[in-house]
Protein backbone atom coordinates (compact mmCIF):
# COMPACT_ATOMS: atom_id res chain seq x y z
CA UNK A 1 0.00 0.00 0.00
CA UNK A 2 2.67 2.03 0.85
CA UNK A 3 4.21 1.67 -2.53
CA UNK A 4 1.27 2.60 -4.25
CA UNK A 5 0.70 5.63 -2.52
CA UNK A 6 4.32 7.37 -3.50
CA UNK A 7 3.96 6.37 -6.88
CA UNK A 8 0.82 8.17 -6.97
CA UNK A 9 2.29 11.22 -5.27
CA UNK A 10 4.87 10.91 -7.53
CA UNK A 11 2.60 10.78 -10.71
CA UNK A 12 0.56 13.69 -9.27
CA UNK A 13 3.56 16.01 -8.59
CA UNK A 14 4.69 15.20 -12.28
CA UNK A 15 1.39 16.54 -13.93
CA UNK A 16 1.12 19.62 -11.62
CA UNK A 17 4.81 20.42 -12.66
CA UNK A 18 3.64 19.80 -16.47
CA UNK A 19 0.73 21.92 -15.88
CA UNK A 20 3.00 25.06 -14.69
CA UNK A 21 5.35 24.69 -17.89
CA UNK A 22 7.92 22.97 -15.29
CA UNK A 23 9.64 21.28 -18.18
CA UNK A 24 9.72 24.06 -20.71
CA UNK A 25 13.17 25.31 -20.93
CA UNK A 26 12.88 27.97 -22.89
CA UNK A 27 12.15 29.56 -26.18
CA UNK A 28 14.04 28.45 -29.77
CA UNK A 29 14.88 31.24 -31.95
CA UNK A 30 12.44 30.08 -34.80
CA UNK A 31 10.45 32.24 -37.15
CA UNK A 32 8.93 35.19 -35.13
CA UNK A 33 5.66 36.59 -36.24
CA UNK A 34 5.89 39.93 -35.38
CA UNK A 35 10.49 39.95 -34.94
CA UNK A 36 11.16 39.16 -38.83
CA UNK A 37 12.94 35.99 -38.30
CA UNK A 38 14.74 38.00 -34.84
CA UNK A 39 15.21 35.61 -31.95
CA UNK A 40 14.72 39.36 -30.14
CA UNK A 41 12.87 41.71 -31.42
CA UNK A 42 11.82 45.32 -30.44
CA UNK A 43 7.93 45.97 -29.86
CA UNK A 44 6.03 48.66 -28.08
CA UNK A 45 4.13 47.51 -24.75
CA UNK A 46 1.19 49.13 -23.13
CA UNK A 47 2.70 49.93 -19.73
CA UNK A 48 6.32 49.37 -20.16
CA UNK A 49 6.58 51.12 -23.55
CA UNK A 50 9.33 49.58 -26.40
CA UNK A 51 10.98 46.74 -24.88
CA UNK A 52 12.62 43.33 -26.07
CA UNK A 53 10.45 40.34 -27.06
CA UNK A 54 11.40 36.94 -27.88
CA UNK A 55 10.11 35.30 -31.36
CA UNK A 56 6.38 34.62 -29.67
CA UNK A 57 6.03 38.21 -28.64
CA UNK A 58 6.68 37.71 -25.09
CA UNK A 59 8.31 40.27 -23.38
CA UNK A 60 12.04 39.98 -22.03
CA UNK A 61 13.17 40.10 -18.60
CA UNK A 62 16.64 40.17 -16.85
CA UNK A 63 17.23 40.30 -13.24
CA UNK A 64 19.27 42.75 -10.93
CA UNK A 65 21.16 40.03 -9.91
CA UNK A 66 22.23 38.66 -13.42
CA UNK A 67 23.57 42.32 -13.82
CA UNK A 68 26.62 40.92 -14.17
CA UNK A 69 26.09 38.51 -16.32
CA UNK A 70 26.86 35.42 -13.82
CA UNK A 71 23.66 32.89 -13.76
CA UNK A 72 21.57 32.79 -10.55
CA UNK A 73 18.54 31.62 -11.85
CA UNK A 74 19.22 27.69 -12.41
CA UNK A 75 17.20 26.18 -9.79
CA UNK A 76 14.30 24.43 -11.32
CA UNK A 77 11.96 26.30 -9.02
CA UNK A 78 13.48 29.51 -11.25
CA UNK A 79 13.06 28.24 -14.61
CA UNK A 80 9.65 27.21 -14.49
CA UNK A 81 8.58 30.97 -13.88
CA UNK A 82 11.40 32.59 -15.47
CA UNK A 83 12.11 30.80 -18.73
CA UNK A 84 15.59 31.41 -20.01
CA UNK A 85 15.21 32.16 -23.66
CA UNK A 86 17.87 29.75 -25.28
CA UNK A 87 19.13 29.37 -28.88
CA UNK A 88 21.18 26.90 -30.70
CA UNK A 89 23.22 29.69 -32.54
CA UNK A 90 26.13 31.13 -30.75
CA UNK A 91 24.73 34.42 -32.33
CA UNK A 92 21.37 35.21 -32.05
CA UNK A 93 19.40 37.62 -34.50
CA UNK A 94 18.43 40.37 -33.28
CA UNK A 95 15.86 42.82 -34.80
CA UNK A 96 17.34 46.91 -35.23
CA UNK A 97 17.24 48.53 -31.95
CA UNK A 98 17.68 45.43 -29.57
CA UNK A 99 21.11 46.04 -28.35
CA UNK A 100 24.53 43.93 -28.33
CA UNK A 101 22.85 40.58 -28.21
CA UNK A 102 24.98 37.37 -27.59
CA UNK A 103 25.00 34.23 -25.65
CA UNK A 104 25.79 32.77 -22.09
CA UNK A 105 26.47 29.37 -21.34
CA UNK A 106 24.08 27.86 -19.03
CA UNK A 107 25.28 25.26 -16.19
CA UNK A 108 23.18 22.43 -18.25
CA UNK A 109 25.35 23.03 -21.59
CA UNK A 110 22.40 24.77 -23.39
CA UNK A 111 23.08 28.71 -24.58
CA UNK A 112 21.25 31.31 -23.27
CA UNK A 113 20.54 34.80 -25.44
CA UNK A 114 22.00 37.60 -23.19
CA UNK A 115 21.68 41.39 -23.96
CA UNK A 116 25.14 43.55 -22.85
CA UNK A 117 25.87 40.31 -21.01
CA UNK A 118 22.85 39.84 -19.10
CA UNK A 119 20.79 36.77 -19.22
CA UNK A 120 17.50 36.85 -20.96
CA UNK A 121 13.59 35.41 -19.84
CA UNK A 122 10.16 34.91 -20.21
CA UNK A 123 7.82 35.01 -17.65
CA UNK A 124 5.82 32.10 -17.21
CA UNK A 125 2.60 34.25 -16.81
CA UNK A 126 2.68 36.55 -19.74
CA UNK A 127 1.16 36.21 -22.62
CA UNK A 128 2.64 37.98 -25.69
CA UNK A 129 1.93 41.61 -25.86
CA UNK A 130 1.84 41.65 -22.23
CA UNK A 131 4.79 42.65 -19.55
CA UNK A 132 3.51 41.39 -16.42
CA UNK A 133 6.26 40.94 -14.62
CA UNK A 134 8.20 44.17 -14.50
CA UNK A 135 9.43 45.26 -11.48
CA UNK A 136 8.29 41.79 -9.91
CA UNK A 137 10.67 40.37 -6.79
CA UNK A 138 10.66 36.75 -5.94
CA UNK A 139 12.86 34.15 -4.23
CA UNK A 140 13.53 31.26 -5.64
CA UNK A 141 16.67 28.41 -5.48
CA UNK A 142 17.44 29.81 -2.21
CA UNK A 143 18.20 33.49 -4.07
CA UNK A 144 16.03 36.67 -3.86
CA UNK A 145 15.32 38.72 -7.33
CA UNK A 146 14.07 41.34 -8.44
CA UNK A 147 13.06 41.58 -12.13
CA UNK A 148 13.12 44.21 -14.76
CA UNK A 149 11.83 44.35 -18.46
CA UNK A 150 14.24 44.91 -21.01
CA UNK A 151 13.98 48.37 -22.85
CA UNK A 152 14.93 48.43 -26.59
CA UNK A 153 18.62 49.08 -26.71
CA UNK A 154 19.09 46.75 -23.51
CA UNK A 155 18.48 49.04 -20.65
CA UNK A 156 16.43 47.59 -17.78
CA UNK A 157 12.89 49.47 -17.24
CA UNK A 158 13.61 49.75 -13.85
CA UNK A 159 10.21 48.26 -13.14
CA UNK A 160 6.96 49.55 -11.17
CA UNK A 161 4.50 47.07 -10.67
CA UNK A 162 5.77 46.08 -7.41
CA UNK A 163 4.06 42.63 -7.59
CA UNK A 164 6.12 40.18 -5.14
CA UNK A 165 5.57 36.22 -5.66
CA UNK A 166 6.13 34.26 -2.41
CA UNK A 167 8.28 31.20 -4.47
CA UNK A 168 10.21 30.61 -1.55
CA UNK A 169 11.78 27.45 -1.26
CA UNK A 170 15.32 26.01 -0.24
CA UNK A 171 16.26 24.56 -3.69
CA UNK A 172 13.85 22.07 -4.39
CA UNK A 173 10.54 23.65 -5.43
CA UNK A 174 8.54 26.43 -5.10
CA UNK A 175 5.16 27.21 -3.68
CA UNK A 176 4.38 29.66 -6.35
CA UNK A 177 1.03 30.91 -4.59
CA UNK A 178 1.46 34.21 -6.15
CA UNK A 179 2.53 33.14 -9.47
CA UNK A 180 -1.46 31.93 -10.01
CA UNK A 181 -0.56 28.28 -10.93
Amino acid sequence: MKGLLALGAAISSSAALAACGGGHSGSADTAAPSGGGATVAVKSLDGVGRVLVDSDGKALYTSDQEASGKLVCTSAACTSFWRPLTTSSAKPNAGAGAGKIGVVKRPDGTMQVAVDGRPLYTFAEDQPGKATGDGFSDNLGGHHFTWHAVRAGGTSSGGSSGRSGSGQDSGGGSSGSDYGY
